[in-house]
This record gives C-alpha cells, structure tokens and sequence, in this order.
C-alpha cells in the first residue's frame, strides 16, 4: 500500500512519447533510456537479426524484420523515485493516426533529431500534433558519434522552423570521430566520451564527468580551449532555460548524445524526472450513459489528478501480443484517482460495467499484474470488444472525456480473402484490425466488397501481415474505385435525401456511422455544393 497522497503519487508520475522521423534512432533511444532507468540489462541489438537480443520495444514480427517501429507500445519502469511511462510512437508517416491517439495519453514529448540531417518532414508533422495539444517538448539531438551539422545551425534550425526558443542545456565539443563529449551550460562540467574500439563487441562506457577547466587529457590541441570559448558565446547567445515557458510550449530544452553509445541518455532521463510536468488537469464533462431516461443535461468540469475517482480514457487497442491467447487489450491512461485491482469501472459511452481483475502494467509486449494504479499511469485492461478507442471510464460511468479523432484514409483498397470459405473469418479479422485503428474498414451499402483505408502503404503491409500471422488468412487487395472517403452528417431529412441519391456509393464504418465514398476529389466537391445542407467531414470523434 502506498503511503503517499494522491496527489504526491500522480505528482511523481511521468509520462512521455518520443517522436521522431523514421531512422533518428528512436527505437534505439527508448532502449537506452530503458537501460538507464535499470529496467532492461542489454539493449536489444535492432540490426543482428539472427540473434535473440531484439529491440524490446518493437514486439511484431514486420518490426523484428524491418527494424522499425509500427505500433505505439508502453513501457513502465520505476527510477530514482518516479515513475515512467514511456510511449513508444511509430515514426513512419503511415502510422501519423496511431501516434496521434497515443500523444493524447502523454504530458511531454521528447522530440529526437537527427544531428547530420536536423529537422526532418514527418519530425514537422508530429511537432504540429504536439502544438495542437500543448505539449512540452524536450529536444534530444542524436547521434553526435558521426559527422554532424553545426550545433548552432541546428539550434537556429529549431528557432526558426519551429518558432520554439532552444535553450541549450549541454554543448558537444565536436562529433563523429572527434568527438571529445559535452559541456554543461552553468555549471561546466564536461561529461568525456570514449570511441568504441573497432572490433570491439561491447561499449567500454564513459569516464565520470569532471570540471571544464581540469578535462585538458581529453583533448588535442586547441580544442580545450575552442570549447571553453563555445560555452561563453552559448551562454551568452542563447537563453538560460526557463521551465514555465517550457510547460507552456514557448521554449525547448536541448540535449545531445548519442543512443547508439550510450552517451547522454542518463542526462536526458535526469531531465526528463526534474523538468517533463506530472499528469495534468483534464477537461471532462459529466454526461449521463446514452439512452438514460431524464437524464441532466451534461455539465462541464476539470479533472483534477489528485480526485478521489478513478477516471480515465482507451487511447489504444491492441489484439493478439499473445497470439497463443487471441487477446485483446485496451490502452488505459488514467486522469486521476487510486486504482485497485479487481475494481468495477463503468464505460461512459454504453453504460457497460467491468471488473477489472487482470490489468496489466505494459513492457513492451513483457507484462505483469498491476496491483494499483495512479493519475499519469497506463494500464492495459484485458477485454473481449466491449472496450473501443476513445472510450471514457470511471467509478460512476459518468465522465467523459473528448474522443479521439479518425483522419479520412488517403488510400482505399478492396480487401478479399483467398479461400473463399474462409470469408467470414476475414469479417471478424477486418473488424479487430478497425478496432485497433490499424487501418479503417467500410462497408459498402451494396455489395459484400470490404473497402480499407489507410494513410499509407506501409498500412496494408501491415495489415497483410497480421492477417496471415494472428488469424491465417491469406488477403489479396485489390484497386477501388473510390479515392476519398467523408463523413456525412446533417439534418435526418438531408442525410437521407443525399444517401437515397448515392446509395451505390454510400457505405458504413465501424461505428454504423454513414460515409460517402468518392470517385475523385471533384466528385467530392461537385457534391458538397449540390447539397448544402450536408456537412462532409474528414475527421470523426470516436468516443
């Protein structure tokens, strides 16, 4: 039993997402910060495929081959008298709408840069998503062992494409094969870096930091005191880190390293203890379940972490991490109360009451039973379908919290299984998958094609693959004739009206919900001016 408050436990909470544009060695950086914080003793080895040390993070079989991650995981790990929970996002552009949902669960970002190429497009993309939501962010410039761009280039890169203040908490005394370590601003302690020798398997480690002025023995002439230069021109260049106009979103804390070594993750995860906010107030409304008789009208409130109920939202549903069990686990980031197991919540949205005798605190695809949970806590809560993304639960069933969006797929394809018996299971497969948010499942109003979209290629990939691998269905996809897909919504009458007119290319989602599948973007346009009256969305609240 914990002797803390409420508050005092959701306040050593942190929980944070690492984005990054594909290849700035996220993957790598959420083992080593692992690593530091004692939970794993080796990193997993993403390249040596024939071994069993695989990356811990990445736990399908498409990442173990491909060495990349496709879908958001957690990881729970207790360090230096806080908690963690760390959200490992999928880089790849195809997969923007699952690291999306799972950036709604964190309260900072790290942001990972690639130090040779800087800020990339998708690194742009999931800071947009970031600045949507108001969320910290803590920059990590990685990979400082080979050649790098100009740190000051970089900082300014920063500032002007993403109108964010870098503040520099250490500095790089060079990179790649020159690269001596780092210096921290105020303080001048200089953390050395020692070069792996070749051939070597295992990383020798780096010396115990010291003082600026006594690290000559780790340099070659001239560079001492270039560094010692350097850091008077930062310090006085730059802006001396201001933790208010960090929460607020104005200003970035800068660290540099490299994953791959080891070098500077113990100071990023330092930073992330003392400076990433614990969980934060939450807007909610207070919302009788659907289909309640003389039910109040709803009534918005504040979530406060340290409130006695125990209220949260599913920000993620994953099926099949054991695929020996056919299990289907929903994604619980808690808002606020003491969480025990065996505990009844309620779900909002249906009014379904669960017990939840089995949650589980996340690695990777490692898990263990979790006795009690906190605010800023993610657990997973083991169901079979009654839980859906976005789905709002409490003691009372009645806070909700806003739903998480669906993005208009870019990408429509016709899906049919192989073995034609074999069509109903791929029913049931395609209706899990949506579920998770793998990829989004229409249903024509006539006709039995199966229609999925998704944001990119990689999506069906995956999708092909999982078919195969959890439920042996070998998938054929094949092109359609829609390019866009939209929510239609409006006055019954309206609706009804329009569908009656298209009903060859009226279709339903997952949710029952009715979508206009079109030909062509001037199919859509051409339509949203006949008819008005009938609003036709690219995004749809689920939840």
């Amino acid at each position: 039993m914990s002797k803390l408050t409420l508050e005092q436990e959701a306040g050593r909470r942190r929980t944070f997402a690492i984005i990054a544009h594909p290849d700035a060695g996220k993957t790598t950086l959420t083992e080593h910060i692992l690593l530091s914080g004692g939970a794993i003793r080796a990193a997993g080895a993403v390249r040596a495929r024939g071994e069993n040390r695989r990356t811990q993070s990445d736990w399908m079989k498409i990442e173990k081959e491909r060495g990349i991650s496709v879908s958001a995981s957690v990881m729970t790990f207790e360090h230096d008298g806080k908690m963690f929970n760390l959200l490992d996002t999928p880089g790849h552009e195809d997969f923007s709408e699952d690291t999306y949902r799972t950036l709604t669960a964190a309260d900072c970002a790290i942001m990972v840069l690639d130090a040779a190429k800087g800020i990339e497009p998708q690194t742009l993309k999931l800071f947009e998503v970031c600045r949507l939501r108001d969320i910290p962010i803590i920059t990590f410039i990685n990979k400082l062992d080979r050649e790098a761009q100009d740190p000051m280039a970089l900082l300014d890169e920063i500032a002007s494409r993403l109108q964010l203040d870098p503040a520099p908490i250490w500095w790089p005394a060079e990179s790649g094969n020159r690269l001596r370590g780092m210096v921290e601003m105020g303080t001048g302690k200089f953390q050395p870096y020692t070069k792996k020798p070749a051939g070597s398997a295992e990383d020798p480690g780096h010396p115990e930091a010291l003082p600026l002025a006594d690290a000559a023995q780790y340099f070659e002439q001239g560079e001492h005191e270039a560094l010692m230069e350097a850091q008077e021109l930062v310090e006085a260049g730059y802006p001396s880190f201001d933790r208010q106009s960090f929460l607020e979103g104005h200003m970035t804390p800068v660290l540099w390293g490299s994953a791959l070594r080891h070098f500077g993750i113990d100071e990023l995860l330092a930073a992330i203890g003392e400076w990433a906010p614990p969980p934060k107030v939450m807007n909610a409304r207070k919302e009788a379940p659907p289909e309640t008789r003389n039910a109040p009208a709803p009534v918005e409130l504040t979530v406060q972490p340290g409130s006695n109920e125990v209220t949260g939202f599913v920000f993620k549903v994953q099926a099949n991490m054991d695929p020996n069990h056919r299990d289907r686990i929903a994604m619980f980031r808690m808002a606020s109360g003491s969480f025990k197991r065996g505990m009844k919540l309620k779900v909002q949205n249906t009014g379904k009451q669960l017990s939840v005798n089995a949650p589980i605190m996340f690695f990777a695809s490692d898990r263990e039973l979790a006795d009690d949970a906190f605010a800023g806590d993610v657990i997973g809560i083991p169901n079979h379908g009654v839980l859906r993304v976005g789905d709002s639960l409490s003691e009372s069933g009645l806070i909700r919290f806003a739903g998480l969006p669906n993005f208009a797929p870019e990408i429509l394809q016709r899906v049919r299984v192989k073995d034609p018996l074999k069509a109903k299971h791929l029913k049931k497969a395609l209706d899990g998958l949506a579920e998770e948010g793998v990829t989004q499942l229409f249903r024509p109003e006539i006709g039995a094609d199966f229609i999925v979209g998704a944001v990119g290629q990689l999506q069906f990939e995956v999708m092909a693959d999982r078919l195969g691998e959890e439920y042996g269905l070998e998938v054929i996809f094949e092109h359609s004739p829609y390019a866009e897909a939209r929510w239609i919504d409006g006055d019954k009458a309206d609706v009804e009206d329009f569908m009656s007119k298209y009903r060859g290319q009226m279709a339903r989602d997952i949710d029952q919900a009715p979508v206009f599948l079109a030909k062509s973007s001037w199919e859509t346009g051409y339509v949203m001016e006949r008819f008005p009256k009938v609003a036709f969305t690219k995004t749809k609240e689920r939840g």
